[in-house]
């Protein structure tokens, strides 16, 4: 199979095409990245994807953050379902046709009716947990701890700077990515976003106690330091 190169980095993200079909707001972002080889990647990607690189790596992601205010079709933001703390592990790979995107291997939230429709539309892999966000003075604190496998959970404490990130090409290759790959009836689907650009900042991480990373096929990753730590104060996205 002929593949195109690879589209762009950009941070600033292309419009989508046509009405928006929802909205949510994603605060207090944290970006925990390592660089993994690429072997460990390619078996989880859905068919007709390769791993997207950057420096020679692949990369894996922990991402927590609160997402609420999310919106369908217009409507007014869905109270309770529609606000809750997400931790996910995600990937970045390449299509055929050259589209870069995101691929979850599993996202951790509190609310049980998000996660049965996340799952039953889109074959997003969310899975049902207990998460949870504490602020103290200059520090974000996020837990979870996944319903009826409480081995696999996390606890990450960081500490965002104010320190800015601009102009930053693997910060942007990390974050500015504007579509998700996922599989809906054995067919292999890019799902576009826009948001504005992201608002970056420099962090340190205090502590992560993690099993996320390993029961997604990542052993060992969470006992080294992370390649690159990040927070934002957030976006609103919306969904094509």
């Amino acid at each position: 199979m002929t593949r195109a190169a690879p589209e762009p980095i950009s941070a600033v993200g292309p419009p989508l095409a046509g009405r928006a079909s929802a909205s949510q707001r994603w605060s207090q972002l944290v970006f925990l990245h390592w660089r993994v080889d690429a072997a460990m990647v390619s078996p989880l990607l859905p068919a007709g994807l390769v791993p997207d690189e950057y420096d020679g790596s692949s990369w894996v992601g922990l991402i927590p953050f609160v997402l609420d205010r999310a919106t369908v079709w217009g409507s007014p933001p869905v109270p309770y379902v529609g606000s809750f703390v997400e931790v996910n592990v995600r990937l970045y790979a390449v299509d055929a046709d050259g589209r870069r995107g995101v691929v979850f291997v599993s996202l951790e939230a509190s609310r049980l009716a998000a996660v049965i429709a996340a799952r039953a539309l889109f074959r997003i892999p969310y899975r049902w947990s207990r998460t949870g966000l504490a602020r103290a003075v200059g520090e974000l604190g996020y837990t979870s701890r996944r319903h009826l496998a409480a081995s696999i959970r996390t606890e990450i404490l960081v500490r965002p700077t104010d320190h800015p990130v601009v102009g930053d090409a693997l910060a942007d290759f990390l974050t500015a990515r504007w579509a998700l790959f996922t599989t809906v009836r054995g067919r292999t689907v890019h799902l576009r976003n826009h948001h504005e650009p992201w608002p970056l900042f420099r962090a340190e991480l205090v502590r992560l106690d993690d099993t996320l990373l390993a029961a997604a096929g990542f052993p060992g990753v969470a006992g080294r330091q992370p390649d690159s730590v990040l927070y934002s104060p957030g976006v609103t996205t919306r969904f094509g």
